[in-house]
C-alpha cells in the first residue's frame, strides 16, 4: 500500500477528502493527522463568539467525515518532518512515513511580542484553543462587579471582526480598544471600505489606536508609552510559519513558509504539497486568506488525485479580485469586491447563506467508530 498524508483538518482538506473519497483509488491509504477531533470554521468565529449560533454549528467533526470518506483519522499533531527521508513525526514520537504529503496545517499566530501579557493573552488560533478561552472568560463575567476591559491587537478584517463581535457579546459597558499598528483598521482595503469600518467602529464604541503594541503586565503598552489594562487580551496579529519547517528540508520562501509552486507543490520535493497560511507562493503574491485557502482546495484535490493516478497537473489562478464579507453584527456585514464595496442586512443575509452552506457540506452523522491512532 502507498500512503497519503493529510497534514492538519484545514479548509482546504475537507474539499480534499470528499474529492478523494468519491474517486477510486485501489492501493492507497489515506491518513489525516489532526489533534483536534473537530475543525472549526472561521469564517463563522465572530457569529459564534457574539452569541449568534452555538458552536456546533460553525465545527466539522473530523473523524465521521474522515470515515466517511474512506480516510483513516489520526488524532495526532505534526510535530516534524524530513522530506529527504519521507517521513513525519508525531506529537506521540512516532515516525510515519509517505508517499505523497499535503500540509494545510495553517500557521500559528504572530503573538511573540505579547507575551508579557501572561495569562491575560489568547491568540486567536489555533480556533479549538481560542473558542475554550473565550467560553470560560465569558462565564466568570456573572462573578465580576466591574465592565470588562478587552484589548484586541490586531486591525486585519480578522480583527475588526472580532471586536464588533465582542461588543455584541459582552455589552455596551465593556471597554472595548483595538489595536490597529501604524498601518491603522483594514490595511490595504479601498478607501470606501474603510470607512464603513471606521463609522461602525466609532458607532459600537470602539476605540481604535493607530500605534504598535507589546504586552505588559496587566495588559498592553502602547509606543507612545500608555498602558492600555485589560482583562483579556486578543492577539490578531497575523501568522508565522510553523517551527517544524526550520528543520523540514523543504524549500522555504519568505518569512519562512513552505516554498510552492502554481500547482501547490514544494519546489524541492515533489511528493509534498502546500496550500493555506503554512505555504507561500514564489510565482506570485497571494495574500493568507480563508478565501483563497477554499478555493485552493478544490485545485489541491485534483491534483493529488493526479499525482495518484498519473493525471495532468492543474494550476491554481486566483482571481484579480476576491469578493470579502466581514461581519459587522448579526444583521450587519459590509462586501467588498476590488474597489466595490456595500453594507447592509442583505450583506450579512448572503454571508450566512454561504458559511452555513460551507459547514453544512462536510457535517456527516458520526456512527461512533473507534478512532485510529
Amino acid at each position: 500500500m502507498r500512503r497519503l498524508i493529510l497534514a492538519g483538518g484545514g479548509h482546504a482538506h475537507l474539499q480534499v477528502m470528499q474529492y478523494l473519497g468519491r474517486a477510486s483509488l485501489p492501493g492507497w491509504e489515506i491518513v489525516l493527522l489532526s489533534p483536534d477531533p473537530e475543525q472549526v470554521y472561521s469564517g463563522m468565529v465572530p457569529g459564534w463568539m457574539a452569541g449568534e449560533h452555538e458552536l456546533d454549528a460553525c465545527t466539522v467533526p473530523l473523524r465521521p467525515l474522515a470515515q466517511a470518506c474512506g480516510v483513516r483519522w489520526a488524532g495526532q499533531a505534526l510535530s516534524g518532518m524530513d522530506a529527504d527521508q519521507r517521513c513525519v513525526w508525531l506529537a506521540n514520537g512516532r515516525r510515519v512515513g509517505y508517499d505523497l504529503l499535503s500540509l494545510n496545517t495553517g500557521a500559528a499566530t504572530d503573538a511573540g511580542a505579547l507575551r508579557a501579557s501572561g495569562d491575560r493573552l489568547l491568540p486567536i488560533k489555533p480556533l479549538g484553543a481560542f473558542s475554550r478561552r473565550w467560553t470560560d472568560f465569558c462565564q466568570t463575567l456573572s462573578k465580576q462587579t466591574r465592565a470588562p476591559r478587552l484589548v484586541l491587537v490586531g486591525g486585519g478584517a480578522g480583527g475588526v471582526e472580532l471586536a464588533l463581535a465582542a461588543r455584541e457579546r459582552l455589552g455596551p459597558a465593556a471597554r472595548i480598544q483595538l489595536v490597529c499598528g501604524l498601518d491603522g483598521a483594514v490595511p490595504g482595503s479601498a478607501p470606501k471600505v474603510l470607512q464603513r469600518v471606521r463609522r461602525r467602529l466609532r458607532q459600537a464604541g470602539i476605540e481604535e489606536l493607530d500605534e504598535n503594541a507589546v504586552g505588559a503586565p496587566g495588559g498592553i503598552a502602547l509606543d507612545s508609552g500608555k498602558h492600555l489594562a485589560a482583562d483579556l487580551v486578543l492577539a490578531a496579529t497575523g501568522g508565522v510559519a510553523p517551527d517544524w519547517l526550520a528543520g523540514s528540508q523543504l524549500a522555504l520562501g519568505e518569512g519562512g513558509y513552505a516554498a510552492v509552486d502554481a500547482y501547490h507543490r514544494s519546489l524541492s520535493h515533489t511528493e509534498v504539497w502546500a496550500v493555506g497560511d503554512v505555504c507561500s507562493r514564489v510565482d506570485r503574491s497571494l495574500a493568507h486568506s480563508g478565501v483563497h485557502a477554499v478555493r485552493a482546495g478544490a485545485v489541491l484535490a485534483r491534483n493529488l488525485h493526479a499525482a495518484m493516478t498519473e493525471g495532468r497537473l492543474r494550476p491554481y489562478r486566483p482571481r484579480a479580485w476576491s469578493l470579502y464579507l466581514l461581519r459587522t453584527r448579526s444583521d450587519h456585514a459590509i462586501a467588498s469586491f476590488g474597489p466595490l464595496s456595500a453594507e447592509g442586512a442583505w450583506v450579512a443575509a448572503i454571508k450566512r447563506r454561504i458559511d452555513r452552506g460551507f459547514v453544512a457540506r462536510f457535517q456527516v452523522p458520526d456512527a461512533g467508530a473507534e478512532s485510529a491512532s
